[in-house]
């Protein structure tokens, strides 16, 4: 069984699905922008406004002035060709890049009960694409293709010679002398032709009456020339006009993911990080790599950081060519400990984390980890772990005393001084009289570095109306740091 997806118009609908605003217009593709140039595709909107194929421009716009004019370009085409392959790999690891806008599928090995589920399922998957296909399904490449040009959506051919029968004998594509002859003989089905015996059909055209006998036929089954899974996961375009928006390159860039992430799919990989660079007018380039808290092939979540960046990047002047490149690796395989945690979602986390790092900037979000010093509260944001490990065990001696309660900030505080103790102080919360105190404590460190370096004292005072606290002096300002509880 083979199956054969199949692009109308494939030139016309590799340009079309480049711009979110062509797909609903009257279109027509031209070999060049010149007068003289004639149409050579054109979508059903510009068929029903009166256009045909082999007008000229100016023809074609005095049918419908509306009509959006189209050229050729190699750069859409090509990416058309690997989302068609790239959904081809979805039914099968074997598949043949037939045609500009034709895919063959081997299905030999394929669960025969699945096969139309997933055909339907590929041509759906297409159309989102923005690339409306068929599909056909039978015995021999030729006969799929037979069926795909004829499908609406999928057809399977169960009975050929039935399925053959009616179609225009033009299908079997004979050269334009042979279908001359037989349109004098009156045969204008491949039914009309399969009738006549095959030897008379060699004795009257040769070689060339025998191929076209077979093709009308239906053709035999042949092995396919398979195309090799990607290794390289990327995309580059250049744009017709520069873009100064941001609709039209978004949506650019989530064509390409779309086509890079079934790839990788395909090629049971994943993607932890991601290339981007925007050409500009004034020919410098842009460059940025979004790297993943985890691998992942999902194109929603390789969209987020991408929408992200862009939505608040201002460029000079216009992008004229964009580029994306996913750097392949293999899925996270990860078995966690029984007292382990994982992030329910590290991607939306990760999200979440830029976003506050561009409100209140990337120095002010993190994970805080105590440095090795004795200097109080010295800590290093560091990026936030994706698993949770399980909690330590409690040390075999551990910390005795009471807990100290930290005023974030400490509170400034007045003193009075008798006899060089202090015996009274006020805060903004609470003052008294200091009945006892133990002190100080002078530490100091970091003093290798004068940018760093630091001194400070401490004591302990108890207040005659209840509470202890930590008195702190830093240079010849006092602060309240905590309350023991």
């Amino acid at each position: 069984m083979f199956a054969v997806l199949h692009l109308a118009d494939f030139a016309l609908q590799a340009v079309l699905r480049t711009d979110p605003a062509d797909a609903h217009r009257p279109a027509a593709l031209f070999a060049s922008t010149t007068k003289k140039s004639v149409v050579l595709a054109l979508n059903s909107r510009a068929r029903a406004a009166g256009v045909e194929l082999r007008m000229t421009a100016p023809q074609a716009v005095a049918r419908c002035p509306s009509l959006l004019i189209r050229t050729v370009q190699a750069a859409a085409e090509a990416e058309a060709r690997g989302t068609l392959l790239a959904i081809g790999f979805t039914l099968s690891p074997r598949v043949e890049d037939t045609a500009p806008g034709i895919c063959s599928v081997d299905l030999q090995g394929c669960d025969p009960a699945k096969i139309y589920s997933a055909a339907t399922s590929a041509v759906a998957a297409l159309t989102r694409l923005g690339l409306p296909a068929t599909c056909g399904l039978a015995a021999t490449p030729l006969l799929a293709l037979y069926a795909a040009r004829a499908a609406k959506n999928v057809l399977r051919v169960e009975e050929p010679a039935a399925f053959l029968a009616p179609l225009p004998l033009i299908t079997a594509d004979p050269s334009a002398e042979l279908a001359n002859v037989l349109a004098h003989w009156g045969l204008r089905t491949i039914g009309d032709f399969i009738t006549l015996p095959r030897d008379e059909i060699v004795r009257r055209f040769g070689a060339e009456g025998l191929a076209l006998w077979h093709r009308a036929s239906g053709g035999a089954p042949r092995p396919l020339r398979p195309v090799a899974l990607p290794r390289n996961f990327s995309a580059e375009m250049e744009f017709a006009d520069a873009l100064e928006t941001l609709e039209p390159l978004l949506f650019v860039a989530r064509r390409f993911l779309d086509r890079l992430t079934l790839e990788l799919n395909a090629a049971q990989l994943a993607t932890a990080e991601v290339e981007m660079t925007l050409f500009l007018e004034d020919e410098t380039r842009h460059a940025r790599t979004f790297r993943l808290p985890e691998p992942t092939a999902d194109p929603e979540i390789l969209f987020r950081p991408l929408h992200t960046h862009l939505e608040s990047l201002q460029t000079a002047t216009a992008i004229s060519a964009l580029s994306l490149r996913l750097v392949p690796t293999r899925p996270l395989v990860r078995q966690q400990a029984l007292f382990e945690s994982g992030l329910r979602d590290a991607h939306g986390f990760a999200e979440t984390l830029a976003r506050a790092m561009a409100i209140i900037s990337s120095d002010r979000v993190g994970t805080p980890q105590c440095d090795d010093t004795h200097r109080a509260d010295a800590v290093t944001l560091t990026t936030p772990a994706v698993v949770i490990a399980a909690p330590a065990a409690a040390p075999l001696h551990p910390d005795v005393g009471l807990p100290l309660r930290r005023y974030r900030p400490p509170l400034p505080v007045r003193l009075e001084f008798t006899a060089g103790r202090p015996t009274y102080l006020w805060t903004e919360a609470f003052h008294g009289e200091i009945v006892r105190h133990v002190g100080p404590w002078p530490s100091s460190g970091d003093w290798w570095q004068n940018d760093r370096a630091w001194q400070r004292q401490d004591w302990d005072i108890a207040l005659a109306a209840g509470g202890l606290y930590r008195l702190l002096l830093i240079g010849d300002a006092y602060f309240i740091e905590g309350e023991y509880d």
